[in-house]
């Protein structure tokens, strides 16, 4: 088993909460990490028929049958749980009693902090980072290795399963089981094709519209899904940033992956050389450091805060973080070599509009090669070298 960085964190928090919330996208390695931190834990798959037939009908007679510490995995699928659960750690006030795994964010989250508000610490398991397969002495010489192959654990388990048999296995399983489940949706290849079309407007602004002309449904059925492509941890809304300036500045989100492996499915890709010369190469290297960052965070137990900035007239930088009274502008660019030419002039215009009495910032610049330097007021920080930023 590959270490989780998020371990720690999540250990020391089941010293001091009765409940553990751990979420993430299926098959991120939430029911493997729940096991290894809680060997004397009992675990239940609510996903199986026969758990989850008593834990809905009877939710009384399931606890009886299983007292003591638990693991219940998927248990957005039994909700009734959560109200026996608040009764039981009440009277117990045991920390760690219960860990609970689920792969549907906004669903789960409002069903847990309604019914085991404090009680219990959320915490979010994406696939497997840069940082971890570096320690488990796993790597590929480029990044478009990386970014081809993505980061869920099974692509790295043992002998491992090629990204070409894995993902398109993955999605079609996503969309035939887990969407269904949330939403009734009739054409099934008209949700495929959504899909399809997000992963080739990775990077740019959420337009409804133009997603609505091109596939045939309605602007109401398109926020709808995209609610349900970010509550399964399939797509993530980059917000921008647009606190005490006054600036005339782009408010909609702009549109990442959780996993860059499961984007180039999407779009086709079958191979890491065939991503070096395709036209979104760039917009997934800007996905995948962006994502790399976002972990970072969440295995450390701290919400991200990263945005981007776009002003109306045109000037925008791809990544802006917020830690303190800091500020981060960052470009990212795929670029492998090195140069003082490399384009700098929005993140020093927007470094100057930021510098007017808000913040302290440190301007960026993260791109395909293997230096970190400094030019012209600018880190530049190699892709390899994300640990400098955060």
């Amino acid at each position: 088993m590959i270490t989780r960085t998020i371990s720690e964190n999540i250990i020391d928090i089941a010293n001091k909460m009765p409940v553990i919330t751990i979420t993430g996208p299926r098959q991120s390695g939430k029911t493997t990490l729940a096991k290894s931190l809680f060997p004397n834990h009992t675990y239940i798959n609510l996903e199986l028929p026969e758990n989850m037939g008593l834990a809905t009908e009877d939710a009384k007679k399931f606890f009886s049958l299983y007292p003591g510490n638990l693991i219940l995995d998927e248990v957005q699928r039994a909700p009734k749980l959560l109200s026996y659960i608040q009764v039981i750690v009440d009277e117990s006030k045991q920390p760690g009693q219960f860990i609970l795994t689920g792969s549907e964010n906004l669903l789960l989250s409002e069903k847990v902090t309604q019914s085991l508000a404090g009680r219990t610490y959320l915490s979010t398991l994406l696939p497997l980072s840069l940082e971890e397969l570096n320690k488990a002495n796993i790597s590929y010489q480029d990044y478009l290795s990386y970014i081809y192959h993505g980061f869920y654990p099974r692509i790295y388990e043992g002998n491992g399963m090629d990204p070409s048999q894995l993902l398109p296995s993955y999605i079609q399983t996503y969309v035939e089981r887990d969407v269904r489940q949330i939403i009734n949706i009739r054409d099934l290849s008209q949700f495929q094709q959504f899909l399809k079309l997000c992963a080739g407007h990775i990077g740019q602004i959420i337009n409804y519209t133009s997603f609505s002309k091109a596939i045939g449904v309605s602007d109401r059925m398109l926020r709808e899904w995209f609610s349900i492509l970010e509550a399964t941890y399939i797509v993530y809304p980059l917000q921008p940033y647009y606190k005490n300036f006054k600036k005339r500045l782009i408010k909609s989100p702009k549109l990442y992956f959780y996993d860059t492996g499961l984007a180039c499915s999407l779009l086709g890709i079958h191979d890491a050389r065939s991503l070096a010369f395709h036209h979104m190469q760039g917009s997934l290297f800007e996905n995948f450091i962006i994502t790399e960052l976002i972990k970072r965070y969440y295995n450390r137990g701290i919400r991200p805060n990263i945005y981007f900035w776009r002003e109306n007239n045109g000037i925008e930088v791809d990544c802006l973080i917020e830690r303190g009274n800091e500020l981060f502008p960052i470009e990212i660019k795929s670029t492998q070599t090195f140069s003082s030419s490399l384009p700098t002039g929005n993140l020093k215009k927007v470094s100057a509009i930021m510098e007017d009495g808000y913040h302290k910032v440190r301007p960026c610049l993260i791109y395909g090669g293997n230096f970190t330097v400094n030019s012209q007021g600018v880190e530049v920080i190699s892709w390899k070298n994300l640990d400098e930023l955060i």
